[in-house]
């Protein structure tokens, strides 16, 4: 996976035309109505006042996948997480050029309910035949860039949280996707390989309690 983001797959670049999609599914996602409106910092405060008080309106999951080489997002709001919603999103991104006629369009993914294991890996290479997906190692959510993208979304949309509906919650996440993908630059990750290698490395003599405080 870390060789996908150096344009690298087993020991040779990738072709021209490949794609890399980093995906995964952020739960529960509230529409909280505030009692009272959020108000904005003023001079010399020290931020926002957020009303603590609030109506909850439902709660749904948002996917996304990101185009790691172009800045791209896709997502969308569902329900509840799963399979279903995961092939939908598939289905959003891989009947779209250059996706549709890419070569090979590689998709990291951790190891949720949505795309786990093998049974994951033949249903949706079947599907598509030029996707490949790739999981992520248990515990290394940390390493799929699609948390940054989640990460940003938190702090500019969804903190503090102050919507009247789930509907109002779907139409800011979308909007957010579309000016994203039309200014945002790809993430200039420089985690390789060897800094994993030299990670492990250090980590080696502490494993023994590392296990034991496990």
């Amino acid at each position: 996976m870390l060789d996908l983001y150096q344009s690298r797959w087993e020991g040779k670049l990738l072709q021209p035309g490949d794609c890399v999609i980093c995906a995964d599914e952020k739960p529960s996602i509230q529409a909280r109505l505030r009692e009272h409106e959020t108000v904005p910092p003023r001079p010399g405060s020290r931020g926002q006042h957020v009303e603590h008080r609030y109506a909850r309106r439902g709660a749904l999951t948002y996917l996304a996948a990101l185009d790691i080489k172009r800045a791209e997002v896709f997502g969308r709001s569902e329900p509840r997480g799963g399979i279903d919603p995961f092939d939908r999103l598939v289905w959003q991104v891989m009947t779209k050029e250059p996706y549709a006629s890419a070569p090979r369009v590689f998709w990291i993914v951790d190891n949720g309910s949505g795309h786990r294991g093998r049974r994951s890996v033949e249903r949706l290479e079947r599907r598509w035949p030029n996707l490949r997906l790739i999981h992520l190692p248990l515990h290394a959510s940390w390493l799929n860039q699609i948390e940054i993208y989640f990460s940003i979304v938190q702090r500019k949309l969804l903190e503090p949280n102050d919507f009247d509906n789930l509907a109002e919650v779907a139409r800011t996440l979308n909007a957010f996707e579309r000016h994203w993908s039309s200014v945002a630059q790809p993430f200039q990750w420089r985690f390789t390989r060897h800094d994993l290698e030299r990670l492990l490395e250090r980590l080696s003599p502490h494993e023994p309690q590392l296990r034991l405080a496990a």
